[in-house]
């Protein structure tokens, strides 16, 4: 997970407040241009890597390298990052171009300079016509493409992204998640997001570094992390899962209840262990069954929920105990297969969408 090539090197970085061990000996590795999202639930740890990085709360042990360089003991001045926050953090009595010209300026920058910088941005921001308004008479997806762009404005090496769309709403949020992935591509500026939005980092980032409890879970582009979760915590955060108690039975087999499944991901445990099989409700198949279709059972529909663009069943195969599955259904099918709550239906698990981890 670390890398001595890399760009941006972090090296078993621990963060501790006071008998709280925040991070634990972290090491990744990021590569010149790539978009990386730090991944997971409140607490996790992924805000204090962050902010290690950008030396705003040094780590207590551990080396972090940009460009080769060891930054590790120097105070954020003198690091080379652009940040953007959650609160936009724009000074209020500063006009738009003074708010994005404000990092040229106190680098001593000729006045010239400063204006034809600013007026770039603003254009690549799509601002342009702002520039003399201030912070509070633009919406909230504005004044955070002004904190973009003032980010940007001393072409650092580094941008660090500490979760900069949860304060907005969700069409926004949408909007602006494809400007800043496609304004990262154009400019080719490392970039690290801070974000507890699963959708978010699968469609923004190029790797994903999922986080929980101070240490790193799973490192992997998003469809490694989706399709190939490492453990089961990854698995439950990242998108919706199945969890089905199931008991190995020797030869890529396990007993779900009463219903043997093939599962090859099991192959290498021993007979009798405990397992929880996963699967995607997308995965859960109805059309299509045959008599040759392996994994296929009974299962009884227990409810339905709209979910817009298609619908999320509740069923309980009859062969698999108390087990309750969740499959996600398109209106075509369940308009072609008239599911209702009551019905019994065919259902099949296919083997090459089953996942499992060890139960504890």
């Amino acid at each position: 997970m670390s890398g001595n090539g890399s760009y941006l090197s972090v090296e078993r970085v621990t963060k501790a407040f006071g008998a709280f061990t925040a991070l634990r000996a972290v090491s990744l590795g990021i590569d010149r241009g790539e978009f990386v999202c730090f991944l997971g639930p409140s607490g996790c740890g992924k805000t204090t890597l962050l902010r290690a990085i950008a030396g705003l709360d040094p780590q207590t042990s551990g080396t972090i390298r940009q460009g080769g360089r060891d930054v590790s003991a120097l105070p954020p001045s003198e690091r080379d990052f652009g940040i953007v926050f959650q609160s936009y953090a724009l000074f209020p009595n500063l006009t738009i171009s003074d708010n994005v010209g404000y990092g040229l300026r106190s680098r001593g920058k000729p006045r010239a300079e400063v204006a034809k910088r600013v007026a770039e941005l603003l254009e690549l921001v799509g601002l342009s016509t702002q520039a003399s308004k201030y912070p509070a008479q633009l919406s909230g997806g504005q004044q955070q493409r002004v904190a973009l762009a003032r980010a940007l404005a001393t072409s650092p090496g580094l941008l660090l992204l500490d979760e900069p769309l949860s304060a907005l709403d969700a069409r926004v949020r949408a909007h602006l998640r494809h400007e800043i992935r496609a304004l990262q591509r154009r400019l080719d500026v490392t970039t690290i997001m801070v974000t507890h939005d699963q959708e978010e980092a699968l469609t923004m980032a190029d790797r994903i570094v999922v986080m929980n409890q101070g240490v790193i879970e799973q490192v992997g582009t998003p469809l490694e992390i989706y399709r190939k979760p490492a453990s089961a915590f990854v698995a439950d955060f990242v998108g919706a899962m199945n969890f089905l108690p199931a008991t190995v039975a020797g030869d890529g087999r396990v007993s779900l209840g009463n219903l043997p499944l093939d599962c090859s991901a099991v192959a290498s445990l021993p007979k009798g262990a405990a397992v929880q099989v996963c699967i995607r409700p997308e995965d859960v198949q109805v059309r299509g069954i045959g008599a040759d279709t392996a994994n296929a059972t009974d299962a009884r529909l227990d409810g339905m929920e709209f979910l817009g663009s298609f619908f999320r069943a509740t069923m309980t195969p009859l062969a698999g105990g108390d087990v309750k599955v969740q499959g996600d259904f398109s209106i075509n099918l369940v308009r072609d297969h008239g599911l209702e709550p009551g019905k019994t239906i065919r259902i099949a698990l296919p083997p090459d969408r089953l996942i499992a981890f060890q139960r504890n």
